[in-house]
């Protein structure tokens, strides 16, 4: 299933119930972090790096061994690639 989140990016939850988010609009931990929050709601200025993030069925997020938090920052896109199919492959 697929979800675009307030024109900010997207979601994708799998047929193992993990569900993936990757963020780059205002607010977010990317680029675009700084960009004026009225930009809310608009189309999606293109970014270099996105925030992501995961969580299970139950709630349970993800949290990398680095991340510190439930996001992790400032990813390219070959980064959000990879985590996308880890967490797509996760039991």
């Amino acid at each position: 299933m697929f979800t675009i989140t307030g024109n900010r990016g997207f979601t994708m939850t799998f047929d193992n119930c993990w569900t993936v988010s990757v963020q780059w609009g205002a607010g977010n931990y990317c680029a675009n972090h700084s960009m004026s929050l009225s930009t809310f709601g608009q189309p999606v200025t293109p970014s270099p790096t996105a925030e992501i993030a995961a969580w299970d069925a139950n709630d349970i997020w993800y949290r990398g061994d680095d991340w510190g938090d439930d996001v992790k920052g400032y990813v390219n896109a070959d980064d959000v690639a990879k985590f996308i199919a880890m967490i797509q492959a996760k039991p």
